[in-house]
């Protein structure tokens, strides 16, 4: 995919992780649609950026908890054209040690660590089948690229983070279903993080005991995983994998 005047929709772009990823896409030539939940300011501080390097850029006010707000969310997307890039990284991080875990808990966890990218990547396909090129025209090169950030988690889950972990390997399994549902138009994936920020609650000797189980002995850069994201966009025959960028953590 070519990704120069592209229309990207990503969900949580005000989010550390998705705000570096919003402007690596504009650095690539995305038109971006920056979806926010309450977070004005950031937003308007990611739509400046972007529109400082040329793009055109899109804040869009959306719960993704409520249907009706991501269907209105690619709606106003429409007005930038028709969205070829959906970016899944919106999600909430926390312990939840079983003992204290409940219904409500774990309902908020997989409703916007799961099920939010699971209605925005229909109304994303949809939007995609009825507006974008016939397959034949895109000279057999997928239509529409979906990537949701996981997390190694979800992979290698931790003690005491069971409603994350869970939420993570479930849009794992999510990332592989979907592709095959959405193949050939679409291609479907997913990127699992490793440590990017420490929990605010770490001291120091928790710090070097996850930094012993990565072969690498750091953490990672915000720009890293950025930049897999653009591989994986700029492939077109990867559909319905997990990439692991995570210093080796998950082997």
């Amino acid at each position: 995919m070519d990704l120069k005047q592209e229309v990207a929709v990503i969900t949580g772009a005000t989010g550390r992780l998705g705000f570096e990823i919003t402007l690596a896409l504009a650095k690539a030539g995305c038109q971006c649609v920056c979806q926010y939940h309450n977070n004005l300011e950031k937003a308007e501080q990611i739509t400046s950026q972007i529109r400082k390097l040329g793009q055109n850029a899109l804040p869009v006010k959306a719960d993704l908890t409520i249907e009706e707000d991501i269907k209105q969310m690619f709606e106003q997307a429409g007005s930038l054209g028709t969205p070829q890039i959906l970016i899944n990284c919106a999600a909430i991080f926390g312990k939840t040690p079983l003992e204290q875990t409940n219904f409500q808990q774990a309902q908020k966890f997989m409703n916007l660590n799961l099920t939010s990218a699971i209605m925005t990547s229909k109304y994303f396909a949809k939007s995609v089948k009825e507006k974008g090129p016939p397959l034949g025209e895109t000279q057999n090169k997928s239509a529409g690229k979906i990537i949701n950030i996981a997390d190694v988690g979800g992979i290698r889950p931790w003690a005491d983070y069971v409603l994350y972990c869970s939420s993570k390997a479930a849009l794992i399994g999510a990332t592989k279903s979907l592709a095959k549902e959405l193949a050939p138009e679409i291609c479907v994936n997913a990127l699992a993080p490793g440590i990017v920020t420490w929990p605010d609650d770490f001291d120091e000797s928790q710090k070097k005991r996850q930094l012993s189980f990565i072969p690498l002995k750091r953490i990672a850069a915000l720009n890293e995983i950025a930049a897999a994201v653009i591989f994986l966009l700029e492939n077109d025959y990867i559909t319905g994998q997990v990439l692991c960028v995570d210093g080796g953590r998950s082997i």
